[in-house]
């Protein structure tokens, strides 16, 4: 198990040597239909990929942002619906409510009634 990881990790150092000493090593950055080579070669070509990098990361940023407020939105419209949906169901069950409603009221009328007489001592 050693000796075969050990050959795996000798391979592919070897494939790393043979990309770093190819010249460019596969890889041709391309400036208005022309390669761009010479002495500034790589660094024009880590100039361009960071500069996509950091765009894709404001990307990230922004289309995160917008998913957030969606969202949020969603959450909103969500609870609204539960509140109406909660109100149609308490209108429709509210006439069924009534026979238990009347002798709540009258016990709270006579409770409120006794309040406020003055007693006599």
């Amino acid at each position: 198990m050693k000796d075969r990881t050990a050959i795996i990790l000798l391979f592919l150092f070897a494939l790393l040597c043979w990309s770093a000493f190819d010249g460019h090593g596969g890889t041709l950055f391309m400036v208005d239909g022309d390669p761009a080579d010479g002495p500034l070669e790589a660094l024009i070509g880590l100039v361009l990929a960071g500069g996509g990098i950091v765009l894709a990361g404001f990307i990230l940023l922004l289309v995160g942002g917008l998913l957030a407020m969606v969202f949020a939105g969603v959450g909103i419209v969500c609870a609204g619906s539960l509140a109406v949906g909660a109100l149609v169901v308490a209108l429709v069950v509210a006439p069924f409510l009534l026979p238990l409603l009347l002798p709540l009221a009258v016990i709270w009328y006579l409770a409120r009634r006794a309040r406020r007489q003055p007693r006599i001592a």
